[in-house]
């Protein structure tokens, strides 16, 4: 190489021109750029040989501007339609001649650049280029256009995630769905999502911390999510919506329903049938009823609805049910196991209306037990739809119009008497009924009330009676049964606080229910057989019971096998717990707001329990609301004292609440 060559040379990996000046060394060079700077260069650094005339650095930049008009891509197009044909290979000389009809400095290291930054229709060995083949290039233009369009589309998103942000409203397309998921699914498993390298990308690029709180937060100004987005429920990945499919056959079943396969149903709409519920229930499952012997004796009627009515085994209403499990209860509202539209028509024992039912008539002897019953595939007419305030204050004031309840009620404290006789173990803790109306939230004490013992004792005598029908003619049948539990002496026991105290740490010996096809005994209901059947319309066990009972009640096999059972009800474990958690967990964030939302306000609170004593960490009931949250306190304290608190921080999306004692303990316990 002589002084005054112009040569491309990489630096950086950045292509640039430069005028050879002098050697350095036995193989470097020392060469000038257009910009006067001087650079040591390698051979190895120098990819091409413009031209060995007399430059100087100053010519550089006209050199450049004359390159501009052969600088045309699209011109290797025809340059590649002539020589692919033979498969030629050419060098840029040979190019610049082909192309330009001329082979200069300037049109030969045009043609250099076109064939070096081509991608499409060439390929280089060696010095030279051969053509690609049609296919190769027909791939690449495929995937550059793949690219370009991924690339639009990326620019898209960006542009309507900022009109969103500026408060324009956008439509999402299908192609932002892919990074929104990504987003979504670090905001809720944080490093453990999938595709987080997405979710960071978009963070970043957002100049957002990469947390995933921070994420929540995006989804939330995006307006994808709400504030109070039910992180628990989108963790699940429970079904909200039904499937177009299973609508469908909702609405057939409406507009024309099944034949009944039960044709000889027991006819009782004469029996007056008191329904009884929360006023927000709409899934009416259970009615009441009373029926007056001509011996004297009385014979109860409980009316469970008949869900199986309208589907069969193995459909896809019930496949759906199946997969749901239960109905799942939250403070914005439930959802459903079934449709709506069937769930709360036809499903359910709707007043003045002739509703199908399997009815469960009982007598019990002079104490209490179970001394006859009959199961039906029966009629009725629900009487009265009524709350369990109307009930209570009916039983208050001994209406002489409907003996019926008064009845009903003191046949159900004779049942009760008798399962404390049979050793009974009863735990009364308050509960909370938690709702959320539009912006407000209420926070309700469900009272242990005459009619709510009535109802729930009824329908524990439902599931004894559909548990020994089941188990006198040897049905597969989802049983239900509990472990004795250890409870401490009850010298212990009496030194707690009556109450809530007492009750809480009874709580904590109670072992778990256990599902299974053989009969056992239910310790804390005192029961040697029971099974539940009272919610086919929010329970899938419940169904499966229906099922199996309907079933042999016509004479048919049932239409589950033991073995079928079996996985079935191993099955429907795990989905329940997950609904029971999702509850839970859903409850604990909406009273955590409400306390949040009450800013100062004092509460009156008992300590159930010591969490950690060593730390002064216990558990304490907010009595005018029923909720039990952890509390460090300051000093000793006695199980059962009354002390009054206010929330000095909570965190409902961190799960964080702390309180402070605002006085001294009035020494007072719980009666």
């Amino acid at each position: 190489m002589e002084k005054g060559t112009l040569i491309e040379f990489r630096l950086h990996g950045e292509r640039r021109l430069a005028v050879a000046d002098r050697p350095e060394g036995k193989k470097h060079w020392i060469v000038i750029d257009e910009q006067g700077n001087a650079h040591t260069v390698h051979p190895r650094q120098i990819t091409y040989t413009v031209d060995s005339g007399s430059y100087k650095s100053s010519d550089i930049s006209e050199f450049t501007q004359d390159l501009q008009p052969y600088l045309d891509p699209s011109s290797l197009a025809v340059a590649w339609e002539i020589l692919v044909e033979d498969g030629e290979t050419v060098n840029p000389q040979e190019m610049a001649q082909l192309l330009f009809s001329d082979n200069t400095p300037q049109h030969c290291y045009a043609s250099h650049l076109l064939l070096v930054n081509d991608k499409l229709y060439f390929k280089q060995k060696g010095d030279r280029y051969e053509p690609r083949s049609p296919n190769q290039v027909a791939e690449i233009q495929h995937q550059q256009q793949v690219e370009q369009q991924r690339q639009q589309e990326t620019q898209a998103f960006w542009d309507r995630v900022q009109r969103c942000l500026g408060n324009e409203s956008v439509e999402w397309q299908v192609s932002d769905r892919n990074r929104l998921d990504a987003i979504e699914r670090f905001a809720l498993y944080a490093e453990e999502g999938s595709n987080i390298t997405l979710a960071l990308e978009t963070l970043s690029e957002l100049n957002r911390p990469q947390t995933a709180l921070a994420a929540f937060q995006l989804l939330v100004d995006l307006d994808l999510w709400s504030v109070h987005e039910n992180l628990s429920l989108r963790r699940a990945q429970i079904p909200i919506e039904f499937p177009n499919q299973v609508l469908e056959v909702a609405q057939t079943c409406l507009n024309y329903p099944p034949p009944d396969r039960d044709v000889n149903r027991l006819d009782l709409t004469s029996l007056k049938v008191y329904t009884i519920d929360d006023e927000s229930t709409r899934e009416i499952d259970d009615g009441l009823s009373l029926e007056f012997l001509e011996d004297g004796r009385k014979r109860i009627w409980i009316h469970i609805a008949d869900p199986t009515r309208l589907l069969s085994p193995g459909d896809q209403l019930d496949l759906e049910a199946r997969r749901r499990t239960t109905t799942v209860y939250l403070p914005t509202g439930m959802i459903p196991m079934f449709p709506s539209e069937l769930a709360t028509g036809p499903m359910s024992l709707i007043q003045g209306q002739t509703c199908c039912a399997l009815s469960f008539g009982v007598l019990l002897d002079a104490e209490g037990a179970v001394e006859d019953y009959t199961i039906h595939a029966s009629l009725i007419k629900p009487t009265y739809r009524l709350t369990y305030d109307d009930v209570d204050e009916m039983l208050q004031l001994g209406i002489k119009a409907e003996p019926e309840m008064e009845e009903l009620a003191k046949l159900a404290k004779l049942r009760k008497q008798w399962r404390d006789a049979q050793g009974a173990i009863s735990i009364y803790m308050p509960e909370s009924s938690i709702k959320v109306e539009g912006d407000e939230i209420i926070i309700k004490v469900l009272d242990d009330s005459p009619s709510r013992q009535m109802v729930a004792e009824m329908m524990i005598l439902t599931g004894e009676v559909a548990a020994r029908y089941g188990q006198a003619h040897h049905l597969a049948l989802p049983y239900r049964s509990q472990p004795q539990p250890d409870l401490p002496p009850q010298e212990e026991l009496m030194q707690l606080p009556a109450g809530a105290v007492r009750s809480c740490a009874m709580r904590r010996y109670m072992p778990r229910s256990e599902v299974a096809l053989t009969p056992a005994r239910h310790a804390s209901l005192a029961l040697d057989t029971y099974t539940q059947v009272t919610s086919p319309i929010r329970r899938y066990s419940d169904l499966l019971a229906h099922f199996q009972i309907k079933a042999h009640l016509r004479g048919e096999i049932p239409p589950f096998s033991i073995e079928q059972m079996q996985e079935m009800v191993m099955s429907l474990g795990p989905a329940v717990k997950e609904a029971s958690r999702i509850e839970r967990e859903t409850n604990r964030y909406w009273s955590l707001e409400y306390l949040r939302r009450q800013g100062q306000q004092v509460w009156q609170a008992i300590l159930l329990r010591w969490l950690r004593e060593d730390i002064n960490l216990g558990l304490l009931m907010l009595e005018e609301l029923g909720l039990e949250l952890p509390i460090r306190l300051n000093r000793a304290m006695l199980l059962g004292e009354i002390f009054t608190v206010k929330v000095t921080h909570v965190d409902p999306r961190q799960d964080i609440i702390q309180f402070q004692e605002i006085e001294s303990s009035v020494k007072e316990t719980a009666s």
